[in-house]
């Protein structure tokens, strides 16, 4: 097996698995039971993900976190605004 397909595999089913979350809050804008500090913590590490995919040049890592980097962004910003 090609390892480049285990890691497009994994890309796709975790990005793909914050799809439901991030369409769900933008339709209702209730971000109540999302925890700020968890949704800092973990758009910071997706970002240092993205970085660290970019610097070793894996396509895998860089497309899967991009992706979830604007999906967790906005859903942080819409718990920002919440308060």
């Amino acid at each position: 097996m090609h390892i480049e397909i285990l890691g497009y595999s994994a890309a796709f089913l975790t990005t793909a698995a914050f799809f439901p979350q991030t369409y769900k809050t933008i339709k209702t804008r209730d971000t109540k039971a999302i925890s700020l500090a968890m949704y800092v913590m973990f758009t910071s590490g997706i970002a240092l993900w993205l970085a660290y995919g970019i610097y070793i040049e894996s396509l895998p890592l860089i497309f899967s976190n991009s992706i979830t980097f604007v999906m967790a962004t906005t859903i942080l910003v819409l718990k920002l605004k919440e308060r």
